[in-house]
Formats: C-alpha cells, structure tokens, sequence
C-alpha cells in the first residue's frame, strides 16, 4: 500500500471536502476531513497537510497537483535504525550529469483518455542543449509548448520509446483485479525494455522512474508477470525536476496523451476535459445522452468516482 503526503492551503481543502462529498467517512480526532475512494483513503488535517493512502494514491493526488504548496513524500527522517531498503533504490547524483534513461507517465489522473508513458535515453553531451530547449516537467508547461519541445527532441534523433494503454484494455484490466499502480508499473517496464533494445550497446548510468509506489511495490507488480527489475534501475519522486531524462519522458508522454485526447474529442465530436473535476462529471452526462453509456469504456477510465457523480446531471 503506497502513500503520498502533499500540503495544501486551507481553501483547497475545502474544495476538496466539496469535491469528495459522496465518499466522506469518519474523520479521525484533529482531521478536517476523510473520504474513501476505489483507490486512496484520503485524510486532511487542520495543518494543512493531506494524507493519500491505498492502492493507487497518486490518482487521488494528481487531482490537486496544481495545487500543492508543499510535498512531503521525499522528506526522510534520520535516526540510528538501518535505511530502508527503498533507499537503495535512491540515485546517484552522478546520474543526472551522465548518460542515463529516464521514464515518465500522463493521463493516470484524468477520466477521460489513455495513460501514456514515454521513457528517453540522453547521453552526456546533450543534456546541456536539452535544458537550453527549455525541456523541464510537463506539467508546468502548456499543451501548445509541449507539442513543440517534443518535436524538437525527435529533431535531436533522441531515442525514445512511448505506450499507450487504451481506455478499452485498461477498463478489462481494471475488471481483471489490477490496480492503476501495477498498470503503470508494467507501462514503464514496457517502455524501458523497448527503449535497451532500441540503444544496444550504449553505455549509460542507470534508469530513473518517477517515483510514484515504493520500489518493492514496483518490483511485485513485476514479479505478480514473472518480470524483473532491470539492473541499475533508480526511482525517485519530482525526477523530472532533476533529470532531464526523465523531463523529456514527461514531455513525450503528455505530447501523446494531449494528441489521443484530441482523437477521442473529434470521434465523439465533444471536447473532452482534462483532469476529473465537475466539469468532467458534466460532459460524462452529455456523452451518455449524445452517445449513449457504452460508449464511455471507449474513451474513459469507468472505474472513477465521476462515473458515479455523473447522474447528478442526466
């Protein structure tokens, strides 16, 4: 079971209790509030900070990214007992000045659309011109600057791999009883095994994930497919603020998940919204009337609360 600790101004614990009406249970003693969904335990507490906990909390946490004043998922405590065998997945700082590969995802947090993971091989000298593209974490970026930055890094003949999971196969795994967090986990592995393959041969100093469940959690979700973690593997949360491998994964990933959103807008002739707030649970009711309710397993992840909130509004 992973966590994710962020910190948020009172307003926007608020407007999560608001959000998260339909799911709230009994709040523990010096909590604003706590809600359970199908993948976090999600519990506030008056100094601001939010508490994701489950199965899948990144889902849960990704919905207030833009909102974070403060993250706490990297803070690590010290004292005499051993470290963590996690730390040892914790990258040398040698890394992000040499050749290495770098993965990221998008769409795990958004209903509507696909999740996509784009893993890229830099090599040492190009990190420099990299950063002087502007290449840096996509979600600080627009969708326009984005489909630029990832242009210009396949201009660079950059090797990189992409998968896309489908909303169709990732609604029958959903069924099949696999968690959002082992998706992502077999996306990444995917991504990165194609991309060795793409650069045999070259050296590199290791791969960095962002980090987003422990990494002996990652490795089970390997292992549950008889797969293993590729040797010199690293994993780190906000690795996109501090490799560029990882930033230019983040890049292409968004690049292909905006493009699929848009796929998915002009064949159901609705613009689809990104993210899961209410302006998500408005258009579900205008899909369904427009286009009836089997088309959603088509074009979103159905599992979310917003298919729920949704009939509210039909």
């Amino acid at each position: 079971m992973g966590q994710i600790v962020n910190k948020y101004t009172l307003q926007t614990i608020h407007k999560m209790k608001t959000y998260y009406q339909e799911s709230l249970t009994s709040p523990p003693q010096g909590a604003i509030f706590r809600a359970k969904t199908q993948h976090a335990v999600i519990t506030s507490y008056t100094s601001g900070k939010v508490l994701f906990q489950g199965s899948s909390p990144e889902v849960e946490a990704g919905k207030w990214e833009n909102e974070i004043i403060e993250n706490n998922s990297t803070k690590r405590s010290y004292s005499n007992k051993p470290p963590k065998k996690s730390n040892l997945y914790s990258p040398p700082k040698t890394l992000f000045t040499g050749s290495h590969i770098g993965s990221d995802e998008a769409g795990t947090g958004d209903y509507f659309g696909p999740i996509t993971v784009g893993a890229v091989y830099v090599e040492k000298q190009q990190i420099k011109q990299l950063k002087e593209l502007g290449i840096r974490d996509s979600k600080n970026l627009t969708d326009d600057v984005i489909k630029d930055l990832s242009k210009e890094i396949v201009k660079l003949n950059i090797p990189y791999s992409l998968v896309i999971l489908h909303n169709e196969k990732y609604n029958k795994l959903q069924k099949k009883g696999w968690s959002q967090g082992k998706m992502k986990a077999m996306l990444h592995h995917s991504a990165i095994n194609h991309l060795k393959r793409k650069i045999d041969g070259s050296e590199y100093e290791g791969i960095l994930i962002d980090q987003f469940c422990e990494p002996n959690v990652y490795i089970n979700y390997l292992s549950s497919e008889k797969r293993k973690l590729p040797e010199k593997t690293f994993f780190m949360t906000k690795a996109e603020s501090y490799s560029i491998a990882v930033a230019a994964g983040s890049i292409i990933a968004r690049t292909s998940f905006v493009k699929e959103m848009d796929k998915l807008s002009a064949k159901l002739e609705i613009e689809l919204p990104k993210g899961a707030s209410s302006k998500v649970d408005q258009t579900i009711a205008k899909v369904i009337r427009y286009k009836g309710e089997s088309v959603l397993p088509s074009c979103a992840k159905v599992h979310f609360a917003n298919s729920q909130k949704a009939k509210r509004y039909l």
